[in-house]
């Protein structure tokens, strides 16, 4: 896949993304790595003023609905960051077969590393009212239930569907956006 084509055009309103792990190698099997995208977003809540909305965590890839007044350079900081720590893990654990694969993906671009962990793009899609950001809070959280991981949304540990049913997640989500 190529750059994406979408781009964040109205930074003070909520967006829907999609950040893909390269060729869809499943990562966040593990709950190491998944613990270092909770750590990052946590992070960019509390010191940089990231709002998520809505967020889930599946083997390969993650969506969520987030709002910052520097969107592109938070999610470009956000990939970065968690690709070396994920590198780091992997390479502690001996992930080895892992590793191969993400150095036989990375594009021939990527003359800098060694290794790419993350697909190019996030496919932002503003939200728009408060029926898209219902539509896009109810995909994330049924993503596990339509792959057959839980028989309900709330079951799945790596999602903000616990927060939406009055329960503690695992990240704080912002749910005021509904009055």
């Amino acid at each position: 896949m190529g750059r994406s084509r979408y781009r964040i055009y109205d930074q003070q309103a909520p967006h829907f993304l999609t950040c893909t792990i390269n060729n869809w190698i499943p990562l966040f099997t593990r709950p190491a790595t998944v613990q270092v995208i909770l750590d990052a977003l946590a992070y960019r809540q509390e010191h940089r003023d990231l709002r998520v909305y809505a967020y889930v965590i599946l083997e390969n890839h993650l969506h969520l609905i987030a709002q910052s007044e520097t969107l592109p350079a938070e999610i470009s900081s956000f990939k970065s960051w968690t690709a070396k720590q994920l590198l780091e893990i992997l390479k502690v654990q001996g992930a080895e077969r892992i590793l191969k694969q993400l150095a036989f993906y990375k594009r021939a671009h990527k003359t800098d590393r060694d290794y790419q962990v993350w697909e190019e793009g996030s496919h932002p899609q503003q939200i728009q009212s408060d029926e898209m950001m219902r539509q896009k809070i109810e995909y994330i959280h049924n993503n596990p239930v339509k792959r057959g991981y839980v028989d309900d949304a709330v079951h799945w540990r790596y999602s903000s569907a616990r927060n939406y049913a009055g329960q503690e997640g695992l990240l704080k989500i912002d749910t005021g956006w509904f009055n």
